[in-house]
């Protein structure tokens, strides 16, 4: 009890931290913006631009102290349990229209990972079928059979599929519990790209026994398998920051952590008896069933006085992920409408104060984007609404000339730019001086990919913005995402599909330029690094699809990750029950 206590003050002590930092260095910001735009008059824009300054700079500082919390508060280390676990698990697939062979692949190589354990009979394994599709939904059937032969697996693996796919995934997840989940003590969620390694899930089933008030137990998945420019930029990104980043979260999360939706260990009658959600009233896209639920349930269950706990110790827990700015956005458009539809339920009765600040978190991830493209409209609009300069105040029979405080606005721009880098660069420097260089390819094809990464994620930024933009647009003027089934082909894109998704940010960005070089040449060249890659969008698109591309860097060694250091045994196993699967 006294350790518990301990702990939730700890917590609370970085919490209260990590705010006081990001408010002084909001502050600070919008301080130093307030002096920029008083310099030539003040008026009611002014006054709008420091106010999205200020929420959008406190935004960048957030995520700045995370990650600087990720390198001050290591994980707790916890001691490995040696005892076998006495409760049940279920191994959990739900899946909806997917590419068969590579999901029963993922899970054949999963089976076999645990089949190797001391107690592989405490496991059992569900494929949930949401499949609507009648050729893939017997192609599903057949691979069922295929992996019941091959694994000897009569009795603990299953495949149901559903004939109305009622609340999605979250529908999916609660047939099984009514139907099943009483004869099981925990389930392992996953994912349809999700793959875990067996000692992993065996750790978190201990973890799980060790203490009785452990809800759910996330793990911190790692990206592999992606062959694209982009996608490997992405694996490269995640495998070197993600770790100190989960820490960071970790750190402040405490006992009230979030839950990813895949890859997790839940304690099954605390989801059940704690996470039923109704649909929330009216259409979508704010109505209808909750689609990010995940963090909805990671809610529920802290309410209902279950821990739910971040440990990115845990090794062996990977995922796949979009290899192409299409599919990612696609991606994103449905996780934005989900995390807009949780500000309905934000002021929901006895949330836990982390669990409701987890939600504005992920509400704001996707209303920074339009923030910060109001911010760049208004700027823009700025000079034609400006006052016109006061030469001669009364006080003097000399004019007065504005002073220019370019100083203070390169200042700023300094700043605002170490708080993106400055956290990033530290965590390069961890690695080179830290002694695990090598899993990222040494420390002169690490620091290179560092800079790369830099550079290719400031180009890509603007564009990244403009999809959230659209995606909060849409959701806001009442479209709704569907459930649309993820593409999971190699991430390659023809020129015109690229083109397709992007030409409208070909004309927002010449129009800004041509705008700004007419109305407000003051801004025209800062607003180039923004206004540029979005002219060029569809050639940035296509090109970081690039398969060809991806491999001249794996060629060269850069962006390498711990996973290519050297073999991953489930994903070997993956591969050659794909190869298998294929032969079928």
């Amino acid at each position: 009890m006294k350790k518990a206590s301990s702990e939730a003050w700890s917590t609370a002590f970085r919490r209260l931290a990590m705010a006081v930092i990001a408010l002084c260095l909001t502050t600070g910001a919008s301080y130093m913006f307030a002096i920029v735009v008083q310099s030539d008059g003040f008026d009611w824009l002014d006054i709008v631009r420091i106010a999205l300054m200020a929420v959008a700079s406190f935004w960048l500082a957030w995520g700045g102290c995370i990650a600087l919390f990720g390198i001050l508060f290591p994980p707790e280390e916890r001691p490995t349990a040696e005892a076998l676990p006495e409760g049940r698990t279920a191994v959990l697939l739900p899946i909806y229209n997917e590419a068969t062979g590579p999901v029963f692949a993922r899970l054949e190589a999963i089976m076999k990972s645990v089949a190797a354990l001391p107690a592989a009979d405490r496991f059992d394994f569900f494929v949930l079928s949401d499949t609507t599709k009648a050729d893939v939904g017997e192609e599903e059937q057949r691979a069922y059979e295929r992996l019941l032969v091959r694994q000897n697996a009569g009795g603990r693996l299953f495949y149901r599929r559903r004939e109305q796919n009622i609340g999605r995934k979250a529908g999916n997840i609660a047939d099984f519990l009514t139907t099943s989940g009483g004869a099981y003590d925990y389930m392992l969620v996953l994912d349809a790209d999700s793959l875990m390694d067996g000692k992993t899930i065996l750790e978190m089933v201990r973890r799980m026994e060790a203490d009785p008030r452990l809800g759910l137990l996330q793990s911190l998945p790692q990206i592999i398998g992606l062959s694209t420019l982009f996608g490997r930029l992405l694996q490269f990104a995640t495998g070197l920051y993600g770790p100190y980043f989960a820490r960071g979260l970790a750190a402040v999360q405490g006992e009230e952590g979030t839950f990813w939706g895949h890859n997790a260990l839940i304690r099954t009658r605390a989801f059940a008896a704690a996470c039923g959600m109704a649909p929330l009233t009216g259409k979508p896209p704010f109505g209808g069933h909750i689609l990010s639920h995940d963090t909805v349930e990671a809610a529920l269950l802290a309410r209902d006085g279950w821990k739910v706990r971040l440990d990115p110790d845990l090794t062996g827990s990977y995922e796949e992920a979009p290899a192409n700015m299409v599919d990612y956005a696609k991606r994103d458009r449905r996780w934005c409408q989900g995390n807009l539809q949780h500000s309905r339920i934000l002021a929901a009765p006895r949330f836990r104060f982390w669990s409701r600040i987890s939600i504005l978190q992920g509400v704001f991830a996707y209303l920074a984007s339009p923030i910060w493209c109001i911010f760049l409209l208004a700027s823009l609009a700025a000079p034609l609404v400006a006052p016109p300069p006061v030469y001669f105040d009364g006080h003097s029979p000399f004019p007065v000339f504005p002073h220019p405080e370019t100083t203070t606005a390169l200042a700023l721009l300094f700043g605002l730019v170490a708080l993106l880098i400055l956290p990033k660069l530290l965590l390069v420097a961890r690695a080179l001086f830290g002694g695990n260089s090598a899993d990222f390819g040494g420390p002169v094809r690490l620091l290179i990919s560092f800079l790369l990464e830099i550079l290719l994620t400031s180009i890509l930024a603007p564009i990244h913005m403009m999809f959230h933009c659209r995606s909060v647009f849409q959701v806001l003027t009442g479209a709704d995402s569907g459930w649309p089934t993820a593409d999971r082909d190699d991430g390659s894109l023809p020129i015109t599909a690229a083109f397709s998704a992007t030409w409208w940010m070909s004309i927002a960005g010449a129009g800004a330029i041509a705008f700004s070089h007419t109305y407000a040449p003051e801004m025209f060249y800062w607003l180039l690094p923004v206004a540029l890659p979005l002219v060029v969008a569809p050639l940035l698109v296509w090109m970081t699809a690039s398969v060809l591309l991806g491999k001249v860097t794996k060629k060269l060694g850069l962006f390498q990750v711990p996973t290519e250091a050297g073999p991953v045994a489930v994903a070997e196993d993956m591969r050659l029950a794909l190869s298998q699967e294929a032969a079928a």
